[in-house]
């Protein structure tokens, strides 16, 4: 869904200046969705959801779990990220909702020790005050905190400011926290910013994981990112896995980790203990 256009212009249209009452409704009911997020988050109706990614080796245990910021309107109702993110991460308000997740992320962090959490963020979010500000206070406030925590940035956004994001990355490093390079194949990506970044993690985008065991593309894409993750020394996860048989072809192919609704829907109360429960105590 476009928030920056409104219906193609037919060519014969000769008043360009007067807007379509299509577009009018259009921008209409995209005013009327950020006006609920907004009001979502001052009044702190927002939830995360938490879905895990498990090992492919043994799908019993659990490696983190992701945490999808959910904003709820006036009747407790989703209010649909496709609806409002693709025009809120072009304003302030996107930054207003890394901060969102990241305070839910570290809280859950701080009533769940031990467990892993990886939460969404911008790479414009790191020049954003109140977002440093709060990563900051909690880990000063939790030693040991940023080693449950995983900050997960999009190839597109690592791109756009990387001058910025590579010392912040840098800087945090020390705390625990690892980084994850999401959507890895859906672009352009640079080798140099693989190899300047260092990611921890790469996730393979879900559009190239669906029906991966007939679909010799897609396999293809994904050998490839198979091989530059080894390259660059980043743990592998797969996205969207929905089936065994494409459970089997990724696990068969050295992915190291599998999310999907095949292992979990997102949850906004999980079962922490699963996480805990597989693993051998130190």
């Amino acid at each position: 869904m476009s928030f920056h256009r409104g219906p193609k212009r037919p060519l014969f249209d000769l008043e360009p200046d007067i807007a379509s009452p299509l577009a009018v409704a259009v921008s209409s009911a995209d005013r009327e969705t950020l006006a609920m997020v907004r009001a979502a988050l001052t009044l702190r109706r927002m939830r995360l959801a938490f879905q895990p990614a498990v090992y492919s080796a043994d799908t019993s245990i659990i490696g983190f779990y992701e945490g999808y910021i959910r904003l709820l309107d006036p009747s407790d109702r989703v209010i649909p990220a496709k609806d409002f993110m693709e025009v809120a991460e072009t304003q302030e308000l996107g930054r207003e909702i890394d901060v969102a997740a990241l305070q839910l992320g570290l809280l859950t962090l701080q009533r769940n020790p031990g467990i892993r959490i990886a939460v969404n963020m911008s790479a414009r979010s790191v020049g954003y005050k109140p977002w440093t500000h709060l990563l900051r206070q909690a880990l000063r406030a939790h030693p040991g905190l940023g080693r449950g925590l995983i900050l997960e940035i999009s190839e597109a956004s690592a791109m756009q400011m990387p001058d910025v994001l590579r010392p912040f990355m840098e800087d945090l490093r020390p705390e625990g926290i690892a980084f994850t390079l999401d959507d890895f194949g859906a672009g352009a990506t640079s080798l140099l910013l693989l190899r300047d970044f260092a990611f921890d993690i790469a996730k393979i985008d879900g559009r190239f994981v669906r029906g991966i065991e007939r679909q010799s593309g897609n396999q293809q894409v994904v050998k490839a990112a198979i091989a530059l993750a080894r390259e660059f020394g980043m743990f592998l996860v797969a996205e969207a896995v929905e089936t065994p048989s494409e459970a089997n072809w990724l696990r068969d192919h050295g992915v190291g980790c599998l999310q999907g609704y095949l292992f979990g829907a997102p949850e906004v109360n999980p079962d922490f203990t699963r996480f805990r429960n597989g693993r051998k105590p130190d």
